[in-house]
């Protein structure tokens, strides 16, 4: 039991870290968040609706939670 709670601690970590890597990388103007803008720069087919389903609190950007959980949930690639 305890070695399957510290694989999924560990693989949540590591997703979550990916995920602030590459909000850092799509992060251009570096306000901590990823507009609609910088997900399009790297991922053109985004659309509105797509991007809308990732901004999980409705603030208009994405945080690395947001992607991270974006990512697992298969809506955009993961990274590397």
């Amino acid at each position: 039991m305890n070695r399957v709670l510290t694989l999924a601690t560990t693989l949540s970590l590591a997703l979550a870290g990916g995920a602030a890597m590459a909000a850092e990388n799509m992060d251009t103007d570096g306000d901590g968040a990823v507009s609609f803008e910088e997900m399009l720069a790297v991922y053109p087919a985004t659309t509105e609706e797509d991007f809308g389903t990732m901004d999980t609190d409705a603030d208009g950007m994405l945080s690395a939670e947001e992607l991270a959980a974006a990512e697992e949930a298969g809506l955009i690639p993961s990274e590397g």
